[in-house]
């Protein structure tokens, strides 16, 4: 890491009152695995001399993703807000409309909503893998509803075999938020595979990064062109017009918007979605190494994975109980060297959306949930590091 910022301030002296406390190295919370390869597919790109959005290595990497996930296109954009917008305004979505929105997710999903005049209407999750909850759509479907979108919790798919039955049967349109799920599957399928559209992101604290980027991928030929018309102003790329005769020059015929991912940045997700299988691979030991370490541990629950599913770990997340002062532990952490975080958000208490129906589920999580480290470059020193701070914090 670099060191801190020098501050206006001479530091303090040690006092009998005041310590002074060793250094100790830090343990990140995430961390992207990148290197030679990376550099490489960065240099061919420079050399190519297309370095904008939509070029050749875009493009290339759409098939990659595409086949990755099992579907028919991939449309590769600078992040996943704008893939699910996007979805959302591909779909028919317009003001006046309501869409059912897993509440338990970083405030993203439901932007997306707002984005297209609509209202999102957040339903509680499961409580044990965070997920949208069937039931809870089911209730909150109104005349007003026009389609559902389910998150993948911290890599976990959700119950997509139920709400692929309930969106089909009252007529919904269903997408796939699978920001943080790539690599996951859910009953043999990858995630991505599941409702007419679905959306990853590639920040910097997913499985694969190129530091920020995102993907749309759908089996619909109408929606896949729609979208890829749509996040480029609205018009043909200049890589479409590059093979044309004359001079086409585009017409503006609908409003369209600057989503475009650079080649840049397809060149990495290329060279990050030949590691990815590695990369779940060495997060999923990780997980296995807590939960040996920690499953004796009162006063947290373990996160745990559902049947019929893959978790690829974006993020490990544990459940301290309601009498622990979360501040607390992670003060201590902090002070050992250990990063940690909450684990997302419950939208609905969010003052951008206003008054909403109150989730109790994500509501409990969201106050007592904490992210501890989880990538693939850590090592056993440092998972037995972090899991003896949390003992000691906890106790």
């Amino acid at each position: 890491m670099p060191p801190p910022a020098p501050t206006a301030e001479p530091p303090a002296q040690p006092t009998a009152e005041r310590p002074v406390e060793p250094i100790v190295d830090q343990i990140p919370l995430g961390q992207p695995t990148v290197g030679d390869a990376e550099l490489a597919a960065i240099a061919e790109v420079f050399e190519s001399g297309w370095l904008a959005g939509q070029g050749p290595r875009c493009r290339a990497f759409e098939q990659d993703f595409a086949a990755t996930t099992g579907r028919a296109h991939a449309l590769a954009v600078n992040n996943c807000t704008a893939a699910l917008h996007l979805a959302v305004l591909a779909l028919g979505t317009v003001p006046g409309d309501e869409v059912i929105v897993a509440d338990y997710t970083f405030p993203a999903t439901g932007h997306a909503v707002r984005y297209a005049g609509a209202t999102p209407v957040f339903a509680d999750v499961r409580p044990d893998i965070w997920t949208l909850d069937p039931d809870a759509v089911e209730a909150s479907i109104t005349p007003r509803t026009v389609g559902v979108i389910a998150v993948d919790s911290f890599g976990q798919p959700a119950d997509y075999d139920e709400l692929t039955e309930l969106t089909a049967r009252h007529g919904l349109w269903l997408v796939e938020d699978a920001a943080c799920a790539a690599g996951a599957s859910y009953r043999g399928r990858p995630a991505g595979a599941f409702g007419q559209i679905a959306c990853f992101s590639f920040h910097g604290r997913k499985g694969i990064t190129a530091g920020e980027g995102g993907a749309l991928v759908t089996d619909d030929d109408m929606l896949a062109a729609g979208t890829r018309k749509v996040h480029n102003f609205g018009i043909a790329s200049a890589l479409d017009r590059a093979g044309s005769g004359g001079l086409p020059v585009p017409v503006f015929d609908e409003l369209g918007y600057n989503y475009k991912l650079s080649d840049v940045a397809a060149a990495i997700m290329q060279a990050q979605l030949r590691r990815l299988p590695d990369l779940v691979a060495a997060r999923s030991r990780v997980a296995a190494r807590y939960a040996e370490l920690l499953g004796d541990l009162d006063r947290i629950t373990l996160p745990v994975t559902a049947e019929g599913r893959e978790h690829c770990w974006q993020s490990y997340v544990i459940t301290l109980d309601r009498d622990v002062d979360r501040s607390e532990v992670a003060t201590q952490l902090r002070a050992q060297g250990v990063q940690c975080n909450f684990g997302t958000y419950a939208s609905h208490v969010q003052p951008i959306y206003g008054e909403t129906t109150y989730c109790p589920v994500s509501a409990d999580v969201f106050a007592r949930h904490l992210a501890i480290p989880m990538h693939a470059n850590l090592t056993d020193e440092q998972v037995e590091r972090v899991a003896d701070a949390i003992r000691k914090a906890v106790r």
